[in-house]
C-alpha cells in the first residue's frame, strides 16, 4: 500500500440509488478531477465549498455532478479530498471510477481513508474503531457510544494519564542516572496517588465492556416458563409478528426462536423457548436443554406463569427456583383477563408482579414499556459514554497487571529498575489503545473490518 497515492473509492452503498457518491483522497485529487470538470477551476477555489457541472472526458458528458472539495489539512484525511454526488445509476458510478483510475488514482483498500485519518494524526486508533460502530450502530444507545468515543470521550483521558505516568517515569530514569548519589526526583506519593487514577478509570472501563457489547449487539431477553402459559403468543405481541407457532398442544415450541426490535433506543432480542417441564418427548428434551442453556446467555429473564392454571405454593417453588439465581428476572402473569383465584391475585399485586393478557395490544404495548424502563433502569447506565472492545479489553487488562506491579513494588520499596520497568509496560499497554504503539499486523486487522469507501 503506497500512501503517496491519491485513492478513489465509491462510498455510497452498492445498488442501484437516487444519489452515488464517490471520493477521492491524495495531492492529485483536485487535479484529476479539474481535468473532467470543466464548469470550474477547482484549484482555485475555497476550501469546504461545492460546485454545479458536469463530468465530461473525451468529448462525452458522462453525468450531471455536485463536486465538493476539501483541501489539506482541514479535511477528514488531512489530505485533498473530492466528493463527488452523481446520480446512483451502476454504470455512472462505474464509469466515473474507471475515468479517475485511468487518470491517476488507485483504488482504495478497505478502511484506507480512516486509516489515512489516523496516520495523518486526525484521530487516534481508538477513534477509528469508533467511526466503524457508528456506521454498524441499530440502535440509539448504540449510536450515542460510538459518537462519544469518536470525540475522544476516554481516548482523551487515557492520552492526558498516560502523559503524566511519562514525566514520572522519567524523573525515575533520571534517578538511574544518579543512582550512587541516593537522591529522589520522582515524588513518591504524587505517583502512587497517579497510579490509584489510573486503575480506577481503567477498572470502569472494563467493568463496561461487557454492558456495551450487550449495547451494541443487542440486549438478550429470555421468555420462560412451563409448557402453554403463553411464551410465544406474548413473543409474536412484542415483535408485532406471528413469529412462533401457537398450539394448545404442550411442546409445540421446540427450538429456540429469536428476533431483534429496538425499545426506547434499545436494541432488545427477544428469545423464546421450549416450555420447562419432565417429558419423555427425545425431541422436546433436546428444546428443554436449549433453552436451560440459554439462561446463562441471557441479560434479562420473562419469566411467564398462567395465572389460571397455577396456586400460590406452586408460585413460590418456581420463583425460588436456583437456575435463575442472581439473574434479573420480570416475572409475568398471563391470561390475567380470564378469572383468577384471589389468593394469586393478593400474591400478585404483593410481589409486584406484572399481571398481563398475551391477547391484549394494550397490555404488551405496557409490557414493553416495563421491559424498556427496566432495562434503562438496572442494565444500562442512561450517560454510558464508554465503549471498548476486545482489543481494548485484553490491553487494559495488560495495564491493571503493570499498575498493581508498580504498587507492589513501591511498598516494598523494591529497586528503580523493577519500577521503571513495569511503568514502561503500563505505558506500552496504554499507548495500545490510543494506537500511539501498534503494530502492521493489529492495524491491518482493524482497517480490513470498514467498507471500502470509508
Amino acid at each position: 500500500m503506497n500512501l503517496n497515492d491519491t485513492i478513489v473509492a465509491q462510498s455510497t452503498p452498492q445498488g442501484k440509488g437516487a444519489i452515488g457518491i464517490i471520493r477521492l483522497s491524495g495531492k492529485n485529487s483536485i487535479k484529476i478531477i479539474n481535468s473532467i470538470f470543466p464548469s470550474k477551476d477547482l484549484s482555485k477555489e475555497k476550501s469546504h465549498t461545492i460546485h454545479y457541472g458536469n463530468i465530461e472526458y473525451e468529448n462525452d458528458i458522462i453525468d450531471e455532478v455536485l463536486v465538493s472539495i476539501f483541501k489539506e489539512p482541514k479535511s477528514y484525511t488531512k489530505e485533498n479530498i473530492v466528493e463527488i454526488s452523481c446520480h446512483g445509476s451502476n454504470y455512472i458510478i462505474k464509469k466515473i471510477l474507471s475515468i479517475t483510475v485511468e487518470l491517476g488514482a488507485r483504488v482504495a483498500n478497505r478502511g484506507e481513508f480512516t486509516f489515512r485519518s489516523f496516520l495523518n494524526g486526525n484521530i487516534d486508533l481508538s477513534q477509528a474503531e469508533a467511526v466503524s460502530d457508528l456506521i454498524s450502530s441499530n440502535s440509539e444507545n448504540s449510536h450515542k457510544m460510538a459518537i462519544n468515543h469518536i470525540k475522544g470521550v476516554f481516548s482523551n483521558k487515557i492520552k492526558e494519564l498516560r502523559k503524566d505516568l511519562i514525566n514520572l517515569s522519567s524523573l525515575l530514569e533520571l534517578e538511574l542516572d544518579f543512582s550512587e548519589e541516593d537522591v529522589e526526583f520522582a515524588n513518591r506519593e504524587q505517583l502512587e496517588n497517579l497510579l490509584d487514577e489510573i486503575l480506577s478509570f481503567n477498572n470502569l472501563l472494563l467493568d463496561s465492556y461487557k454492558l456495551n457489547n450487550v449495547i451494541k449487539d443487542g440486549i438478550n431477553v429470555l421468555i420462560l416458563g412451563k409448557p402453554n402459559v403463553g411464551k410465544s403468543t406474548i413473543l409474536n405481541g412484542l415483535l408485532e409478528e406471528d413469529k412462533a407457532i401457537i398450539s394448545d398442544i404442550p411442546g409445540t415450541t421446540r427450538d429456540v426462536l429469536e428476533d431483534t426490535i429496538t425499545i426506547g433506543g434499545n436494541l432488545i432480542r427477544f428469545i423464546d423457548t421450549a416450555g420447562i417441564r419432565k417429558t419423555d418427548d427425545k425431541i422436546e428434551k433436546i428444546g428443554i436443554e436449549k433453552a436451560l442453556n440459554q439462561i446463562e446467555k441471557a441479560a434479562l429473564i420473562l419469566y411467564v406463569f398462567d395465572l389460571n392454571k397455577t396456586n400460590v405454593d406452586s408460585l413460590e417453588r418456581e420463583l425460588n427456583n436456583d437456575l435463575f439465581n442472581k439473574k434479573h428476572i420480570i416475572y409475568i402473569g398471563n391470561k390475567g383477563d380470564l378469572e383468577v383465584s384471589k389468593e394469586v391475585d393478593l400474591y400478585f399485586s404483593n410481589k409486584k408482579l406484572k399481571k398481563i393478557s398475551a391477547n391484549n395490544n394494550n397490555d404488551i404495548n405496557k409490557l414493553k414499556n416495563h421491559i424498556n424502563n427496566y432495562i434503562t433502569k438496572n442494565l444500562v447506565s442512561s450517560d454510558s459514554s464508554i465503549m471498548i472492545n476486545e482489543r481494548h479489553y485484553a490491553s487494559l487488562t495488560n495495564v491493571n497487571t503493570s499498575i498493581n506491579n508498580v504498587k507492589k513494588n513501591l511498598k516494598n520499596k523494591s529497586n528503580i529498575d523493577l519500577l521503571a520497568l513495569d511503568i514502561k509496560y503500563a505505558l506500552n499497554h496504554l499507548g495500545e489503545v490510543t494506537g500511539e504503539i501498534s503494530n502492521e499486523e493489529i492495524l491491518g486487522n482493524i482497517f480490513s473490518k470498514f467498507c471500502i469507501g470509508k
